[in-house]
């Protein structure tokens, strides 16, 4: 999904006026996408003159970093090893569970490709 580097955004507007789903504004000087309007169609990336609208891919490590933090957050409510230990098993699962409904989805849309 795209995301806008607000540092290299110039507030040209370019994005906003070919975005065919009218998915981008501007705010607070930077062009912003509304990803429950966005579409997917990757018309923002290829007419951003100053390369500022980028792939949700560049923030892997970032996501990752948060789902650490999250579950250390967690990990501050319990005391013994043992729970500690539990909730670790727990988020374990979580992803793996995730992890298979990303490889499931992706499945099924490999057989939805004409």
């Amino acid at each position: 999904m795209p995301w806008v580097k607000e540092d290299d955004c110039v507030a040209c507007g370019i994005c906003i006026e070919e975005c065919p789903a009218g998915a981008i504004s501007m705010v607070e000087d930077h062009a912003r996408i509304d990803m429950d309007e966005c579409i997917r169609c990757g018309t923002c990336h290829e007419v951003c003159p100053e390369g500022a609208v980028r792939h949700d891919g560049e923030k892997s490590g970032e996501r990752i970093e948060q789902n650490i933090q999250w579950v250390m957050d967690l990990m501050e409510h319990f005391e013994t090893e043992d729970e500690k230990n539990g909730l670790l098993n727990r988020m374990k699962k979580h992803f793996t569970n995730e992890m298979n409904i990303a490889e499931q989805t992706l499945g099924r849309l490999e057989s939805l490709e004409p």
